[in-house]
């Protein structure tokens, strides 16, 4: 399938908003890179034309497209989800199969890949994992430490019915715990997530202190803005290995590329470098109205 008027493959991120996405820059570069006649563009859609937009990509021009919020549960009922899309109960990718349009969801293997990368051999004889907080990312981020093989998963959130539901989708390797709980851990945690937004540009600090992880532990922060969390900072002071919000979108993007392209492209410094630069190039308005830049 290509775009009708040009003649090119060509691919999309649908969210609503959906002018912040950084995917536009990474595809386009790995198009550049590979020489690839082909687009990816921003779609802007609110939830009710989401499903009469997905029913006619390949009318747009479309061979797939990515999928940000609010749309992922609704991507996951409107085509054919693949065994981890329906497991993790969202959708962030979609691609056209002759006339089916099927679906599934990266955001596990783009942190389990983030991971590999970032703390190599971080899952070598690990039993504990803590992961904080119980919404969307959350439910990518425990299915990834399952299917690695990670024993147990702590799940910590200020609404524990939440955690709980994640155990039921998910097994016996899942247990709740209430927030206050979360440092009590500290001391057999081997891996600490962060999938809150807590720490993100605009919300409150991740106040939690570090000292009780073991010198091997690894954190792992989803956040990307800022590019180092507090949180990060924390690990980094303490020695820790760290696994940042940046390295998993950009993992998370390769199989999408794959699957629209024809080619599975590699995540390389440069790219990072790209990507890096267009964040803090976003930042600086807000730091210099705050008075953080001169």
């Amino acid at each position: 399938m290509t775009d009708s008027t040009s003649g090119m493959r060509a691919a999309c991120v649908i969210g609503w908003p959906a002018a912040h996405s950084r995917s536009p820059l990474i595809h386009r570069h790995w198009l550049s890179t590979y020489g690839i006649a082909g687009d990816y563009r921003v779609e802007a859609v609110p939830p009710e034309q989401f499903a009469g937009f997905v029913k006619d990509l390949a009318r747009r021009g479309y061979v797939g497209a990515n999928v940000t919020l609010p749309h992922k549960e609704a991507a996951l009922a409107l085509a054919v989800p693949d065994e981890r899309a329906k497991k993790i109960g969202a959708a962030n990718t979609l691609w056209l199969d002759g006339a089916k349009l099927r679906a599934t969801n990266t955001d596990a293997e783009g942190f389990i890949a983030n991971l590999d990368a970032s703390a190599p051999k971080w899952d070598r004889g690990i039993e504990t994992a803590l992961v904080l907080g119980a919404g969307g990312s959350s439910r990518a981020v425990v299915y990834g430490l399952i299917d690695r093989g990670v024993p147990r998963v702590y799940v910590a959130n200020r609404t524990v019915g939440r955690c709980e539901e994640l155990a039921r989708r998910f097994g016996p390797a899942v247990h709740p715990i209430r927030w206050e709980e979360a440092r009590g851990l500290f001391g057999a945690t081997q891996l600490l997530v962060n999938t809150t937004t807590l720490g993100m540009v605009g919300q409150p600090a991740l106040d939690i202190g570090l000292g009780r992880l073991p010198a091997n532990a690894v954190v792992a922060d989803l956040v990307y803005a800022p590019l180092e969390t507090a949180l990060l900072a924390a690990a980094r002071e303490r020695g820790l290995r760290r696994a940042d919000g940046l390295g998993m979108l950009l993992h998370q993007a390769v199989r999408g590329f794959a699957l629209w392209f024809g080619v599975t492209p590699e995540v390389t410094p440069e790219l990072r470098r790209l990507v890096e630069a267009d964040l803090v190039a976003a930042a600086l308005p807000a730091q210099k109205a705050a008075g953080g830049v001169g």
